[in-house]
């Protein structure tokens, strides 16, 4: 197996960062993980949009050129020729301590490219929808850092560990304010009297309102798009327990198992426990477009 790195394919084994790199020292860095389906990546040019944002705008680079990167991504999956892959690009601040470095001149990023077979979920999963956990972690609107893809999501890796040992597929996290946010690697959606809602996301906000601590997911936006083809309208609001709790459907969505239909909150049942038929719909939607005819 061979890595792209900083520009050039390596062999797993042989590839190597400076151990000071910024993101093994203080987790500064960014990351994508996407899904290729033959030599195709379901939304390239959206994930590399939103990486290219963040970079921006939480100053890890101002000059990150989404073209090439694209190239590099596209043969990095042409190499490992996996029928589906689970393609992640990492990018971190470079060779730099930050406590301790003077320098001006601007550092160049590490870039690490890798594609991997995507997780095979099992059937049972999207037939009969999973259970989520609440995490006991908040998130939190001041956090600079939230509704970003950063390097330090230990907090949200420990939920979902937390979420499988007691069988719940994904973790649910709530805001500080007690609003639902989002799954810990996932976006989440509700069908009322058959409308979607979904909290606001990063730049989605109200005018005068604090930042939204969730990520602009890139299957969350296709996700609205399909609706709004099919007729279903879709609304962007805050949502509370009793609105998780009461809605006629629930489902998550992430860019490796697209839609997951969520049946129960815990001890608590949404509706009659079953995938919805909306939830369903939307999940043809996205598989036909993995796979078009």
């Amino acid at each position: 197996m061979q890595v792209w790195l900083n520009g050039r394919f390596i062999e797993r084994d042989e590839a190597k960062v400076s151990v000071f790199d910024a993101g093994f020292q203080h987790g500064v860095g960014l990351f994508e993980t996407m899904l290729a389906v033959g030599p195709e990546v379901f939304r390239l040019d959206a994930h590399l949009a939103r990486l290219a944002e963040s970079a921006r705008l939480l100053r890890l680079s101002d000059s990150l050129r989404t073209r090439p990167l694209a190239e590099a991504v596209r043969s990095v999956v042409q190499r490992a020729a996996l029928p589906r892959a689970r393609v992640r690009l990492t990018l971190t601040g470079g060779d730099l301590n930050l406590l301790q470095s003077q320098r001006l001149a601007p550092v160049d990023p590490t870039i690490l490219i890798v594609a991997q077979p995507a997780t095979e979920y099992p059937d049972a999963f999207f037939e009969r929808g999973v259970r989520v956990a609440i995490a006991d972690g908040r998130l939190n609107p001041l956090d600079p850092d939230a509704g970003h893809k950063i390097l330090n999501c230990w907090s949200r890796l420990r939920a979902l560990q937390q979420a499988a040992t007691a069988g719940a597929g994904e973790a649910i996290w709530f805001s500080v304010t007690n609003h639902v946010m989002a799954g810990s690697v996932s976006n989440l959606f509700l069908v009322k009297d058959g409308s979607l809602h979904t909290p606001y996301a990063r730049g989605e906000e109200e005018q005068g309102s604090m930042t939204a601590p969730v990520l602009p997911g890139i299957t969350r936006a296709f996700i609205i798009e399909a609706a709004a083809d099919l007729g279903i309208g879709t609304a962007r609001r805050m949502l509370d327990i009793d609105s998780l709790l009461d809605a006629d459907e629930v489902f998550l969505t992430n860019s490796s198992w697209g839609v997951l239909p969520v049946v129960g909150v815990e001890a608590e049942a949404i509706a009659d426990a079953v995938p919805g038929p909306v939830t369903n719909r939307l999940r043809a939607a996205w598989l036909a477009q993995l796979s078009p005819s």
